[in-house]
């Protein structure tokens, strides 16, 4: 089986040397990975990575946590690294009214400003929603963005909001949080989910998902198991779910 981790923070020092990871990626069928990216020097890190490295790419953004932090030519600098080859997305953007590490009309301007930058240059976008998923698809909707283009990722919506995400067009991805064992709801969404817009990620190193939980740094080798979460829930085989998340994510992000 062949996996794409469309999601993992390659960049977090907790994960120890890149390459140790990659290998241990690629002993478990991760054929390609995506570093997902908080900040300007975060995303700057993970396009140096992603050029030392064939199976990565890399994704450039200003987290919700940061946005207030984001300095007044971010959108500048986020151009420019969002023109290097192997760049394949915004993000992680989007709202977290969880922690409220930064105002909350300071995160949705931040959001709707590379919202729209992402909209002018034709990238995808990987969206981070938590305790705030009205106001993103108010954002979303304000900006006019086209929702094939969009990512929900780590999706921890049920049924209702699967279906809403959905009828904009947009695309989904579930990390390690869809194997808890109080994900119910979660897993109750993702078999809604159309074979052609379901995705896969492990948020690395956050996340560990079951069995293997107790890793207090969880690793795009555990990619796997979500993979056969999912596979169970949707009434398929893992062989087919790698294959479906797979297409999916080589269409969504454009991998070459």
């Amino acid at each position: 089986m062949k996996f794409i981790d469309t999601h993992c923070h390659l960049t977090d020092e907790r994960l120890g040397p890149v390459e140790d990871v990659l290998a241990r990626a690629g002993e478990a069928g991760v054929v390609a990975l995506i570093c997902a990216t908080a900040s300007i020097p975060d995303s700057a890190a993970a396009a140096e990575i992603a050029g030392r490295y064939d199976q990565v790419w890399c994704t450039a953004g200003i987290h919700p946590h940061d946005a207030k932090d984001a300095g007044e030519d971010y959108l500048e600098r986020l151009e420019e690294l969002a023109g290097n080859p192997k760049n394949v997305a915004i993000g992680e953007i989007g709202l977290d009214y969880h922690y409220d590490f930064s105002p909350r009309d300071v995160q949705r301007r931040v959001f709707a400003e590379q919202l729209a930058l992402a909209c002018r240059l034709e990238k995808p976008v990987a969206v981070h929603t938590r305790e705030a998923f009205e106001d993103t698809l108010a954002v979303i909707n304000d900006v006019g963005a086209g929702g094939e283009k969009i990512l929900f990722h780590s999706f921890t919506g049920g049924p209702d909001e699967a279906g809403r995400v959905l009828d904009i067009g947009a695309y989904v991805s579930y990390s390690g949080i869809a194997t808890f064992k109080n994900a119910d709801a979660i897993r109750a969404g993702a078999v809604l989910v159309p074979d052609d817009r379901i995705i896969i990620e492990t948020d690395a190193p956050y996340l560990s998902p079951e069995p293997v939980r107790k890793m207090q740094i969880n690793e795009p080798s555990n990619v796997v198991h979500v993979a056969e979460c999912l596979a169970a829930v949707r009434r398929t085989t893992p062989e087919t779910l790698a294959e479906q998340t797979t297409a999916n994510a080589i269409r969504f992000f454009a991998l070459r």
